[in-house]
């Protein structure tokens, strides 16, 4: 593995670990009120988006940061109407 594919890798999980703290604190504390559905609604559209791109173009970081970031958002689109 090259050094540049090393450096989307770790960019990819930095990427992902952001939305890793709003899920776990909205699974502890079963409320999602003050989270914006039509924030995370654009988010996964555009995750989704960079997933076709990154198939398309067979980009190994590119999917796993999007594959990691599109289930989180939809863990919290999930939670968000669980929630409400």
């Amino acid at each position: 593995m090259q050094a540049i594919e090393i450096l989307g890798y770790v960019a990819g999980t930095i990427t992902s670990l952001v939305f890793l703290p709003q899920v776990i604190k909205t699974w502890k504390t079963k409320s999602a009120g003050d989270v914006s559905l039509v924030m995370f609604l654009f988010a996964t559209a555009s995750v989704v988006l960079w997933l076709i791109y990154g198939i398309i173009i067979q980009n190994g970081s590119i999917i796993y940061t999007n594959g990691t970031v599109l289930v989180l958002s939809l863990i919290m689109l999930y939670f968000k109407l669980k929630y409400k």
